[in-house]
Order: C-alpha cells, then sequence, then structure tokens
C-alpha cells in the first residue's frame, strides 16, 4: 500500500537528495501544481495546492502484504519524526471539512481494524491445524487390545513406517496368558524367520494415532499426512502462503482500480465462504486449492481495509491508524490459541475461525467508501454525503455552501526498472528487497514453527501474541519521536541475539523454560521491527514509484512466506540448524539496515529557515 501525506505549501521541511534528477524534476512541478477545490459557488476562494497523494492516476496509498501477520503485516507512512504541529500541516481539503481525526474516525478505523481478527485466524490456523501427532503402524484387528509399546516391540516398527513382513500376525493372539510369554513367541517367530528371509521389513498400509497428546484430530490424522507423505503438511501450509504472496501483488491494483470498500467486501465475503467451506471438505487435493484462494483473498483483506483506514485521516494520523490496525493481530494469536485449545479438532477449529466473517460482512451498511479516492474518480456527490455525515457526527460545521474539484490526474509511466535509476534508488531498493524477505521470515518462522519449539503449543502461542502487544504500542510511540534507521536495526540485532542464545538451549528439556523465555524475547523485538518497515519504506521511496517499490518489496516477501513451512524440516536435519538459520538471517537484515539513509527530522519554520540555503534537495 502506498501513502504520502499532503505536501505543504509553504515547503517548510527539509528533505532527501535524489540522485534520479528527472524524477526530482518531475515531483516538483507536481508540489507546484494547484488547483483550485473550496470555494463559494462561482468563485475560487484559495488556491490550495492538493495532496501528491492525488498527483497520480492511483491514489498513493503505500503497499503491503498481513500477518498473516505481518499475514503477513502492515503500516501506513509515516512523516519524518517532528513536531506535531509540523504533522497537522500536512493535511488536505477534505480533512479540513470533516475534521482530520474525531469520533467518526475513531469508531471507522476501529471497525476497519476487527478485519484483521479472521486473517490472523487464518494465517495461524496450521500451528494447531497441522500439528505433528504420535503414531504407529495400524495394529491388525484382533490385536487392538495389545498394548502399544509392546506392538511396536513385537513387530519390529521401524519409524513407525515399517514393520516386520516376515510374523504371521494371526498366530499371535490376545489369548497369550502374559505379554512377556508373547513377545519372547513373537521374538521367537522373528528369529526363525530372520534366519530364511533375511529380517525382511514391510511399509506400514494403515496408521494408528494418539488420543491423549491434547492435539486431536489434525490433517495428520485426518489424511494419514506421515512417513514419505509428511511433507505434504508444508505444501497445504505453502499454497495459502502462495495464495497470499499473490494476492499482495494484485489486490493493490484492484483496489485502486475498484474502490477501497467494493473490494474489502468482495474479499471478505470470499473470504467467509472458503473458510466455511473447509469445513466440509473431505479431499486433500481440493482442499489444496480451497487454501491457496483463501490465502488470496485474505490478503485482499488486509489490504484494501488498511488503506480505507488510511484515507479516513490525514496528517499524522495517518501514521497512528494505520498502526493500531495492528492490534488486533497480537489478541488474535492469543484467541485462537484458546480456540484451538478447546477443540481439539481441525474442523471445528475450521468453523469456529470461519464464522467472525459472517458478521463482518454486515459492516457493508456502516462503512463508507473511501473519500478521498471517490474525489479522485470525479464522484463528488458521494463525497460530499460522507463528509457531511462525517462533520456532523464530529460536531464540525460546514461552510454554507462549497464547491469540491477532483484532481488532475496524469498517466505515470513508471515500472520497475524505474527502482534501479539512479544509486539512491537502486540502494534502498535492494536494501529494502533484502530487509522484507528477512523480516517475513524471521517473524513467521517463529509464528508458524511454534509446534516445533517444545512446550505447549497453546501457551507458546498466547505468550507469542501477548508479548506483540507492547512491541507494537512501543514502536508507535518511538518513531513518532526519533529516526527508524537505529531504531530498526536494533530490533533485528536483537532478535538474532535472542535466537542465537535459544539456539544454545536446543535438546536440553530442562532448559525449555530458558529457551521459550528467549523466543518471546526475539518476537518482541522481531514484532517491533516488523512494525516500523512498512513505515520505513513509504519514507524512503519518492511518491512516483513508491506504488512500485513496495510492491517489488512484496514481492520479496511473499518469497520467504512460501518457504516458512518449510523451515521446520531443517530440526530434523541438525537440532539447532533452525535457530541458527533465523539467528543468520536476523542479524544480516540488522547489517542490511546500516546501508539505509535515515529519516529526516521535521523543523521549525525558523530552523527551516536559518538551513534553506543547506538543504534544497527534496523527497517527495
Amino acid at each position: 500500500m502506498q501513502n504520502h501525506p499532503c505536501n505543504d505549501v509553504a515547503q517548510r521541511f527539509d528533505y532527501l537528495e535524489l540522485a534520479d534528477n528527472e524524477t526530482a524534476d518531475h515531483q516538483r512541478q507536481q508540489q507546484q501544481q494547484q488547483i483550485p477545490l473550496l470555494g463559494h459557488k462561482g468563485q475560487n476562494v484559495a488556491k490550495i495546492p492538493f495532496c501528491k497523494m492525488h498527483d497520480a492516476v492511483k491514489p498513493s496509498l503505500q503497499q503491503t502484504v498481513h500477518q498473516a501477520g505481518p499475514p503477513v503485516v502492515a503500516a501506513t507512512e509515516s512523516p519524518h519524526s517532528g513536531s506535531a504541529a509540523d504533522d497537522e500541516d500536512e493535511t488536505d481539503v477534505i480533512g479540513d471539512l470533516m475534521g482530520h481525526y474525531g469520533k467518526w474516525q475513531l469508531i471507522m478505523t476501529v471497525l476497519l481494524s476487527l478485519f484483521q481478527v479472521p486473517n490472523t485466524f487464518h494465517i495461524s490456523s496450521s500451528v494447531y491445524q497441522a500439528a505433528n501427532k504420535d503414531f504407529w503402524c495400524q495394529r491388525p484387528a484382533h490385536l487392538q487390545q495389545l498394548p502399544v509399546d509392546v506392538w511396536r516391540n513385537v513387530s519390529g516398527s521401524i519409524g513407525n513406517c515399517h514393520q516386520r513382513s516376515d510374523i504371521d500376525w494371526s498366530l499371535v493372539g490376545n489369548e497369550t496368558t502374559s505379554v512377556a510369554h508373547l513377545q519372547q513367541q513373537a521374538k521367537a517367530k522373528a528369529n526363525a524367520t530372520t534366519d530364511a528371509a533375511g529380517g525382511k521389513i514391510l511399509a506400514c498400509e494403515a496408521w494408528e494415532y494418539a488420543t491423549d497428546d491434547n492435539v486431536g484430530n489434525t490433517w495428520t490424522s485426518q489424511w494419514d499426512l506421515v512417513c514419505d507423505k509428511e511433507h505434504m503438511k508444508n505444501v497445504a501450509e505453502m499454497f495459502f502462503l502462495l495464495g497470499v504472496a499473490t494476492g499482495g501483488i494484485i489486490s493493490g491494483y484492484l483496489s485502486d482500480r475498484f474502490g477501497r470498500k467494493t473490494m474489502l467486501f468482495i474479499s471478505a465475503v470470499l473470504q467467509t465462504i472458503f473458510g466455511l467451506w473447509l469445513y466440509f471438505i473431505s479431499s486433500f487435493e481440493f482442499y489444496l486449492t480451497l487454501r491457496a484462494l483463501l490465502g488470496l483473498v485474505s490478503v485482499s483483506v488486509t489490504y484494501s481495509g488498511l488503506i480505507l483506514a488510511i484515507e479516513y485521516v490525514d496528517g499524522k494520523w495517518r501514521t497512528i491508524a494505520g498502526m493500531y490496525n495492528l492490534f488486533p493481530l497480537p489478541i488474535s494469536y492469543m484467541l485462537i490459541s484458546g480456540l484451538a485449545y478447546l477443540t481439539q479438532d481441525y474442523q471445528r477449529l475450521q468453523l469456529c475461525i470461519g464464522l467472525p466473517g459472517i458478521f463482518l460482512c454486515f459492516l457493508w451498511f456502516v462503512v463508507p467508501e473511501s473519500p478521498r479516492w471517490l474525489l479522485v474518480k470525479g464522484r463528488i456527490t458521494e463525497v460530499r454525503r460522507i463528509i457531511e455525515a462525517a462533520a456532523k457526527f464530529n460536531g464540525r460545521e460546514l461552510p454554507a455552501d462549497y464547491q469540491l474539484t477532483p484532481p488532475t490526474q496524469e498517466m505515470s509511466s513508471q515500472d520497475f526498472t524505474y527502482l534501479f535509476r539512479s544509486s539512491y534508488l537502486r540502494r534502498i531498493s535492494i536494501c529494502f528487497l533484502c530487509i522484507w524477505f528477512t523480516m517475513n521470515l524471521v517473524y513467521y518462522g517463529i509464528i508458524l514453527n511454534m509446534s516445533s519449539f517444545g512446550g505447549n503449543v497453546y501457551l507458546n502461542s498466547a505468550l507469542a501474541g501477548l508479548v506483540e502487544i507492547p512491541a507494537i504500542a512501543v514502536a508507535m510511540y518511538i518513531i513518532t519521536k526519533v529516526g527508524k534507521k537505529w531504531l530498526f536495526c536494533a530490533t533485528l540485532l536483537c532478535t538474532g541475539v535472542a535466537c542465537c542464545c535459544a539456539g544454545f538451549t536446543e535438546g536440553r528439556e530442562e532448559m525449555l523454560w530458558l529457551k521459550i523465555t528467549f523466543l518471546m524475547m526475539g518476537k518482541f523485538t522481531i514484532s517491533a521491527g516488523n512494525t516500523i518497515m512498512p513505515v520505513y519504506t513509504a519514507e524512503l521511496y519518492p511518491t512516483a514509484i513508491r506504488n512500485v517499490g513496495v510492491g517489488a518489496c512484496n514481492v520479496a516477501a511473499g518469497l520467504a512466506l512460501i518457504l516458512t513451512p518449510y523451515l521446520s524440516l531443517l530440526n530434523k536435519i541438525e537440532g539447532h540448524l533452525l535457530m541458527t538459520l533465523l539467528t543468520a538471517w536476523s542479524i544480516f537484515g540488522g547489517f542490511v539496515v546500516l546501508f539505509l539513509p535515515e529519516t529526516a527530522v521535521r523543523r521549525t519554520t525558523s530552523n527551516h529557515n536559518a538551513s534553506s540555503d543547506a538543504s534544497t534537495a527534496k523527497q517527495v
């Protein structure tokens, strides 16, 4: 998503210099373009430069993907850190009329944040639905009363995937008077046939699963995803994340083309249908297809809802509205861990996480379309209706008669190659591609592998959600006060340190509590970084190519998401490999951040005038 605050008429702020003179000149021309927007009948009261987000073909809102998480995760562009007065200057005529942020905006943005709940449910559901279960080769019908450990012993089970083929199990019965005699009998028969046949083994055709593991019925037990089919659990999750990655690329265009509200509720309805449909599916192949479609529409819900929330406000409130849109994520992580514990069945859990979407669809009658998008499209009557309703709810009086003029739209031909036209753009593009890949790999690598870290998966997931709440709050507060570069770098480096410490405790049951503690510390810091990342990205990209820049970052994030389900396989190769990989990527991401420029700190008007000769370059 892309979002850019309105440019101040007096051009009071200093900007970072761009090496691409052609792009910079184009932006300065747009800044100088003045459009009559507000006036009485027959006359223009003032010439007001319209918000830069309306100077392109599409309203400029920052593109992003969610969590799932990070979705997954998304935020708005933040103005450079500075005083509240400076931020309040960055407004447009719609905000001046209906209020920059009031009771109407508060209610609407809170309602829109609720759409993050089913999104988070769906992206994290695989932690419980694909949980591993203890299994063994199915016992013959007449040996069902035989203890499992005895059966494993006498059957010569190898990895619970094969059993001896040289024993006639019909000769081994429950009528044996003692377990020891049964074991001796089976061993004697096994030895006799081993001498003759060389101890042949046979792949199991069916399996039995533990029923007292507090996991219940999962994909594993429903479709026998064990042994040579165990990788299909990762494929099922990869299909969902593949849909997320694809949706993150196309949802921005669709939202700009058909409207934020329209795409939001079309996607929400489809999300609800697909989510509930999964409850009834018995075919694993069909289940995979629906999971992919569910991921596709889920990210569109995140994208459209976040843009809509951002476009209800302006000035400094864009950053705030976009960031507190993330608060339902950790709450949803805690809720679904409770639901999974209570249901302990993948189908019942699917029903529980699909039902909330039904109620959210009724918000169609409450939530209006983005007035800024409508203005760009020239639908003045609808804009007036929304402005008047919002102003009335906020207790603001509108002028007796006012006029709104759609901004002039210029065709934009920027494409992916523009990200590498100058040394500045090449530097930030390469850095952000690496950072977005790293952030999504580490963030979802922790979230989606909670079941493989040891301990109680329900408690671990609830704690992971709990620590994210203060992480978002702290990041939200700090980035409005200071620059983002060093804070962002610190979050990644601290995550790497936490994962490294967790790796040292790997395989030590007596230190499991310490391992979980380090993981929660890592989750705290990576969540704070995930909150800063989209804001920082949007600030450094020029307006004209912000859509393209963040879209390219979404592709890198999508690649990381597709790889995430397979991270759990690393522990089967070597117990420390997963945490080593998360550590290395976190430190690598923190190192790459050092090559990014710091966001400029806003200055007061007097300071600006004193240093105007030294700060003539502008970032648009």
